[in-house]
C-alpha cells in the first residue's frame, strides 16, 4: 500500500476524473514530468484496482468517474444543510477512528462534531478486529467526534442513533431504505452496505469523548471484495446519482441531528423507529460471544439498545458490542 496515491498520482486521478480522455503529453505538461513518469503512475494507479483504459492516440480515461472528496464542495453541501461542522479531508491515513483517537490521547482540543474523511485506510479497522476494505476512492471513510458529558454509561446506546443517522442519510440521497443490524451494521436487500465503530475514552462518570467511525461501501472493486467474508453490496449498485461530498455533508447533518436528540432524551424516541427497520425482526437468531451463544426470535431494540430475544416465550436482552448476531441457518 506504500504506492497509494499521493502528489502526481493524486493530481493524475484529479485530471482524469474530469471525464474523458485525457493525453499523456498534457498530463507532462501540467506536471511537469515526462511521458515515461506518466505512464508509470498510470500503471501503478492501475495496479492499486482504479480501472484507467489506455488508448494510442487518444491517451487515458477513467472507466468510471472515481468520486473523490472535495473540501469546498462538502461546505457548500454543508452550507445548504445550514450544518456549521467542520470536515478535514485527507488523501490517505491509517485509519480515520485512529488519528482522532490519538489527538483526544495527546489531549488535543477537538470541538464535538469534528469530521475527518480520507480517500484510502492503510489499516482500517472493523468491529471485533477485523480489518475493514479501504481501498483509493472507492468508498467512504468516515470518522465523527463527539464529547459526551454525562460520561461512558450515558453512552451505551449511541450506536443505535448512528445507525438511524446512516439510515436518514441514505434515505434523503438516494430514497433508498435500508434495514439495521444490530449492534452496528448497515444493509441493503439483505446484503452489508456500511458499517459503524463507536470508539470512547473517559470515565464512568465524568465526560468521555466518542470517536464514531462509519465505512459506507460507494463503488468497491473486486479486487478488494474477494477479501470479505459475507454478502455485501454499494451504493453505486442501486444509484446513479452517486456524490461522495454531498454524502458527507448529509451524514454529518443527520448524525448532528439524531445525536443531538440522544443528547436529550437518549433512545425513548427511536427505539420504535429503529424495530420498523430491523434488519431481522421476527426472525430466529444467534447471538455468539465466542465462549457462548444463545438462540432466540429477535424481537428488536430495548430503551438502552440492547437486542431483545424471545427465549421459551421470555424476553431477554442482552448487550455489548463484542456480541455477534446471526440470522439462524438452522
Amino acid at each position: 500500500m506504500d504506492n497509494a496515491p499521493q502528489g502526481n498520482k493524486l493530481a493524475i486521478l484529479h485530471a482524469l476524473n474530469q471525464g474523458g480522455f485525457v493525453s499523456g503529453q498534457v498530463l507532462a505538461t501540467q506536471l511537469g514530468i515526462s511521458r515515461a513518469a506518466i505512464s508509470k503512475h498510470i500503471r501503478s494507479l492501475q495496479e492499486m484496482g482504479i480501472d484507467i483504459f489506455t488508448l494510442n492516440g487518444k491517451g487515458y480515461c477513467l472507466n468510471e468517474s472515481l468520486p473523490l472528496l472535495n473540501s469546498e464542495e462538502i461546505q457548500q453541501h454543508l452550507a445548504s444543510l445550514a450544518c456549521e461542522n467542520n470536515v478535514e479531508v485527507r488523501p490517505i491515513i491509517d485509519s480515520t477512528n485512529t488519528e482522532l483517537m490519538r489527538r483526544i490521547q495527546q489531549g488535543d482540543d477537538l470541538v464535538s462534531g469534528q469530521v475527518l474523511v480520507a480517500e484510502m485506510q492503510q489499516a482500517g479497522r472493523g468491529r471485533r478486529g477485523r480489518v475493514w476494505q479501504s481501498p483509493f476512492g472507492a468508498n467512504l471513510y468516515y470518522s465523527y467526534y463527539w464529547k459526551l458529558e454525562e460520561g461512558l454509561q450515558a453512552a451505551m446506546g449511541v450506536s443505535i442513533a448512528v445507525g438511524l443517522a446512516v439510515y436518514d442519510a441514505i434515505e434523503a440521497l438516494y430514497g433508498l431504505s435500508a434495514a439495521l443490524k444490530w449492534p452496528n451494521d448497515i444493509y441493503l436487500h439483505g446484503r452489508k452496505l456500511a458499517g459503524v465503530l463507536v470508539e470512547l475514552e473517559g470515565q464512568v462518570e465524568g465526560p468521555c469523548h466518542l470517536v464514531i467511525g462509519i465505512g459506507i461501501n460507494l463503488q468497491m472493486p473486486e479486487t478488494a471484495s474477494k477479501h470479505i467474508d459475507q454478502p455485501w453490496t454499494d451504493l453505486a449498485s442501486h444509484t446513479h446519482s452517486l456524490n461522495k461530498n454531498a454524502l458527507v455533508a448529509q451524514l454529518t447533518h443527520s448524525l448532528a441531528q439524531r445525536l443531538a436528540v440522544y443528547q436529550v432524551s437518549g433512545l425513548t424516541t427511536m427505539v420504535e423507529q429503529w424495530n420498523n427497520v430491523n434488519a431481522f425482526g421476527n426472525e430466529m437468531v444467534t447471538l455468539s460471544t465466542g465462549m457462548r451463544t444463545w438462540r432466540g426470535v429477535c424481537e428488536g431494540i430495548d430503551t438502552q439498545g440492547g437486542i431483545v430475544l424471545r427465549q421459551d416465550g421470555e424476553l431477554k436482552s442482552y448487550y455489548g458490542g463484542e456480541i455477534s448476531l446471526r440470522k439462524d441457518s438452522v
